[in-house]
């Protein structure tokens, strides 16, 4: 349910429609016809690819056609325009990200630890992906605007998923419910999304151990304070 409430906000072209499914395995039995769903999904892995080769600005609908195995015609009418491949590739990503974070509230059985593993862990995993770091430094025109003045559909998901995991931690008895919950998930969502947006500041914020204290000492305040 949650996912598909993602994909409803997100609401940026046709192929996000089917990014709740693009998070399995891909069919890989020739006795299994192809779907929608499954040649959506190999053409963004095979942008996926093409961007993190040589970036966005070099990478055409023809390559993209070719590393996935498809004619361009494909491309434009399961997915769209390069832009909307973009759009898409990035939606995916995030939602792979989302879909992570919700099996973080099972892990844990205090509030301190699970807020620290969600910032551990968001944060980690966007300053790892080979994507967004080679945009951010050869493309940054392509990436910032997903970031920035395009951000809502992005904010909105990730306050949403917060909220749900902030909902199971309730219930699981971590936390007294707030009466401004979704509030609250929304100033932990901005704060992170700060830190992606601008990783260098005063504070040392750069190992796993440097975020996991920033959580437990600033974050979880906002949540139960």
């Amino acid at each position: 349910m949650l996912q598909r409430q993602i994909v409803q906000i997100c609401c940026i072209g046709p192929v996000v429609d089917t990014v709740v499914h693009m998070t399995a395995p891909p069919v890989t039995s020739t006795n299994t016809p192809e779907t929608d769903d499954s040649a959506a999904a190999r053409i963004l892995d095979a942008a996926l690819i093409q961007f993190e080769q040589v970036g966005v600005k070099k990478t055409t609908i023809e390559d993209i056609a070719r590393q996935a195995g498809v004619d361009r015609a494909t491309v434009y009418r399961r997915v769209g325009s390069r832009d909307d491949v973009v759009t898409a590739v990035f939606a995916r990503e995030i939602a792979r990200v989302l879909t992570d974070l919700q099996s973080l509230p099972s892990k844990h059985d205090n509030l301190d630890d699970l807020v620290a593993d969600i910032l551990v862990t968001v944060v980690g995993r966007w300053r790892a992906h080979p994507l967004v770091q080679r945009l951010l430094v050869l493309e940054p025109d392509r990436v910032m605007p997903h970031l920035t003045t395009d951000s809502a559909p992005t904010i909105a998901t990730s306050i949403l998923t917060t909220e749900s995991m902030l909902r199971e931690a309730i219930a699981a008895g971590m936390l007294a419910e707030p009466p401004d919950l979704l509030a609250r998930a929304e100033v932990l969502c901005r704060i992170v999304h700060s830190m992606i947006l601008a990783p260098s500041g005063l504070l040392p914020l750069h190992t796993d151990e440097e975020l996991d204290a920033f959580a437990r000492a600033y974050l979880v305040p906002v949540i139960t304070h």
